[in-house]
């Protein structure tokens, strides 16, 4: 079994104790910028020195010794980070541009951007335009920024939908966080039509009051068309669509593969097991009992993975381009590839009985599920069937179709006998068992939304994601044995700040969590055990989950907490993420297993690129999360009035955001809806109080609202609350002050309805086509 997550070990320690200014500066100086979780864990603080802390960064702020990065970020005014979001903000006379940084503009001056190294990159950034970069110092002392990757448009563009009145020509942003309209006054404006969706930059005639003037860019469809809402979350979150000519022409220009240099392993008889809607197949596995005397028990399991390395070479356009995007993007109604459909859905693809190339790990492990030894092969397979989740699943169940019939005693069962085997392993391994719900939005020919219904949660889905894990893990184990630079899989532990808030919010729950107890996945797990079957499950369901980190790539490693592994990165998945294909061609070099593996320029910029695919991967998510809620909403859009039973996810000082049970909906109840009387936020309670009669609303708590608003342009759902609050809980301390909501006389907080929900929304993890993004 893989060795247990253990957290990285800081290289240098700071003294411990509450720093004093000059100390903190110093600190601050030579990280960059961290958050105050991340100071305090350095220093090691505790109780009242945490506090005094907030209170030294808030005064060494006021100064301007320090600036803000983000909403929790710190650092020393006027300096930069390593690497940074910016936005282009000016051109010199010799036609350089300066870029500064979108979260600290107000303390770091605009910085020179350096000519791209690579002729090959594409178009040059402009004005307006959001990229990340990597900040370096040149000899004479100034600070010069790099290209990382382009990230699309930045606030300087808009988004927006034509609205036409009074002879003016306005655009309204469909971004909930954009408040203000651009209006357009140029001759060709005159020709948009109401409900036009249009790609407009602020600048143009001066105005001294109204709307800022904007400059018309582009005509990029309509808002009543079908499948608007996928078009405006590609364009506002930068998605890049499409490939150019040479990426295209090496794509088609891609052979069946031969058995040259290959292992013919076309009798094992791998099976695909994937949604029902799947084009692309990345994975295929196979599994039988292992014959050695030794192993009694054991399992063989085999993974093959579409060799990707075999098509997409590095240097090569096709390649680029793939690392631009970082990801394939999966939206309800259309999929944005990270390769041509000429590969994705076909050459690279396992597809049922064709002959294809492969790179496949064979893994032994003992009845007791630990992973005994692995070894990788590339080879030619041919996938003996295509099932979905449900075929599989039925087949397991003794319940086969016609095409399961056959596969169940010499495929099917030994899948999941093999599985029982792998599941003792994590059982002891113990990963972080959080639920989480998903749904599935089922579109119409005719674009529209025609249904939105749970995803089943099946063995099935279990088998492969473990399997899937295993070959991960035995791809990292064998690169770093090999000394060979890879791209990780890491998740930290969660901050100190993080635990404490979750066992203050425990206490209030009377649900006992030690205060010193260092974050364990066992220890997370043991917890929703025991709340499963309790009124508290869903909001212990919810806190926990909040109190996790983020998983991201890196070129450096320091585990997967979630998993709780030591050793984890990206395999088994080179069709849709640029991370696998890496990983592919680290393996292809280590094991010498042809002369496409990595090259000395992927290693050279490895860092870089496991920073932009991160942040590929939070586009992709903020654009499926977008376009979703959008499709959300117009499907809701004619039952405005309706009541829903719901949850509520999310607790603010300026009202509760609340999902709805029949669809996973998330929409906003406005504090001022919420009754006569002022309510408190109390964050460690996660809680809206009442400051007169002590009335409480939950995270957590069930309730029923009424729809009173559906905007599906930007995705936005307005509420009122039916329900009455839960009674005062005598045992509960009084909430903080100076949180108070507004109250109903003072109606609802500017920007808190479907045209600008505010930025504190909570986010919900969305899964992708197999499992989650691990």
């Amino acid at each position: 079994m893989p060795k247990k997550f253990r957290p990285a070990k800081a290289t240098t320690r700071p003294p411990q104790g509450l720093p004093d200014r000059e100390t903190l500066i110093k600190f601050l100086a030579e990280a960059g910028e961290a958050e105050k979780a991340d100071i305090a864990k350095a220093f090691g603080l505790k109780g009242a020195e945490r506090r005094a802390l907030r209170e030294m960064l808030k005064s060494l702020q006021a100064e301007g010794a320090l600036g803000r990065r983000g909403r929790k970020g710190f650092a020393k005014a006027g300096t930069l980070p390593p690497v940074g979001v910016v936005d282009v903000v000016e051109r010199d006379i010799d036609g350089d541009l300066f870029v500064q940084l979108t979260k600290g503009e107000e303390d770091t001056a605009p910085v020179r951007l350096a000519p791209e190294r690579d002729r090959n990159a594409g178009p040059a950034p402009g004005m307006g335009d959001r990229l990340l970069v990597r900040f370096e110092k040149l000899e004479n002392g100034e600070m010069e920024a790099r290209v990382i990757k382009r990230l699309g448009q930045s606030s300087q563009r808009i988004l927006g939908v034509i609205r036409k009145s009074r002879g003016e020509v306005r655009v309204e942003p469909v971004d909930r966080k954009q408040k203000e309209t651009l209006l357009l006054t140029e001759p060709s404006a005159r020709d948009l039509k109401d409900g036009d969706l249009v790609l407009a930059q602020v600048g143009g005639a001066e105005r001294r009051y109204g709307p800022k003037s904007g400059k018309l860019l582009e005509v990029v469809g309509r808002e009543d068309q079908p499948r608007a809402a996928s078009l405006i979350a590609i364009h506002s979150h930068g998605i890049p669509t499409g490939f150019p000519p040479e990426a295209e022409r090496e794509a088609e220009a891609a052979k069946p593969p031969t058995l040259t240099g290959r292992d013919d392993l076309r009798d094992l008889p791998f099976v695909t097991i994937d949604p029902a809607d799947a084009r692309d197949h990345d994975d295929a596995v196979y599994a039988h009992p292992d014959p050695e005397r030794n192993n009694v028990g054991g399992w063989v399991v085999w993974v093959a993975i579409a060799d990707v390395a075999a098509y997409v070479h590095s240097g090569t356009s096709l390649d680029e381009t793939a690392r631009e995007k970082g990801n394939s993007v999966y939206f309800p109604d259309r999929v944005e590839p990270m390769l041509p459909e000429v590969l994705s859905n076909g050459m690279c693809s396992l597809r049922e009985g064709e002959n294809r190339a492969t790179l496949a790990v064979r893994m032994v492990f003992d009845k007791n599920g630990r992973k005994i030894s692995h070894r990788f092969v590339r080879g030619l397979m041919r996938s003996a069937a295509k099932l979905s989740y449900e075929q599989a699943q039925a087949g397991a169940d003794g319940n086969p179709d016609d095409k399961t019939g056959p596969l169940v005693d010499s495929i099917i069962a030994p899948l999941w006998k093999a599985y029982a085997c792998l599941k003792k392993g994590r059982d002891v391994r113990s990963p972080l068992a959080i639920e989480s719900a998903e749904r599935r939005i089922v579109i119409n020919p005719a674009g529209e939304v025609a249904s939105i219904t749970p995803r089943p949660s099946l063995e099935a889905h279990k088998l492969i994601e473990e399997m899937m894990i295993q070959a991960n893990v035995s791809a990292a184990e064998t690169l770093e044995a090999k000394r060979t630079p890879l791209i990780y899989r890491v998740h930290d532990t969660p901050s100190p700040e993080k635990v404490m808030a979750l066992t203050d919010f425990l206490n209030t729950l009377e649900i006992p969590w030690n205060k010193g107890e260092a974050p364990r996945t066992d220890r997370f797990n043991k917890l929703l055990a025991e709340t499963r079957d309790t009124p508290n499950a869903d909001i212990v369901n919810e806190v926990v989950l909040r109190t996790q980190m983020q998983a991201i790539y890196s070129a450096e490693n320091i585990g997967h907490f979630g998993l709780n592994l030591a050793k984890y990165a990206h395999f088994t998945s080179p069709i849709r993420r640029y991370a696998d294909l890496i990983v592919h061609r680290a393996l292809i070099r280590a094991l010498g297993l042809g002369d496409d593996g990595i090259t000395d320029k992927d290693i050279g910029r490895i860092k870089d690129t496991a920073e932009s695919i991160t942040h590929a991967e939070r586009r992709a998510m903020a654009a499926e999360r977008d376009a979703t809620d959008r499709y959300v909403a117009a499907f809701l859009a004619d039952r405005v009035g309706a009541e829903f039973p719901g949850r509520i996810t999310g607790v603010t000082r300026f009202g509760l955001f609340v999902r709805l049970l029949e669809t996973g909906a998330d929409g906003l109840v406005p504090v001022s809806k919420l009754g006569d009387e002022y309510f408190v936020h109390d964050d460690r309670m996660h809680a809206l109080v009442g400051e007169k009669t002590g009335a409480r609303w939950n995270l957590g708590m069930s309730v029923q609202v009424k729809l009173v608003e559906a905007t599906p342009i930007t995705g936005g759902l307005l509420f009122e609350m039916l329900s009455e609050p839960a009674p005062r809980d005598p045992k509960a301390p009084a909430p903080r002050l100076g949180m108070r909501g507004r109250g109903l006389d003072r109606g609802p907080r500017r920007g808190a309805g479907p045209q600008g929900t505010p930025t504190g929304r909570p986010g919900h993890p969305k899964g992708v086509r197999k499992g989650k993004r691990r």
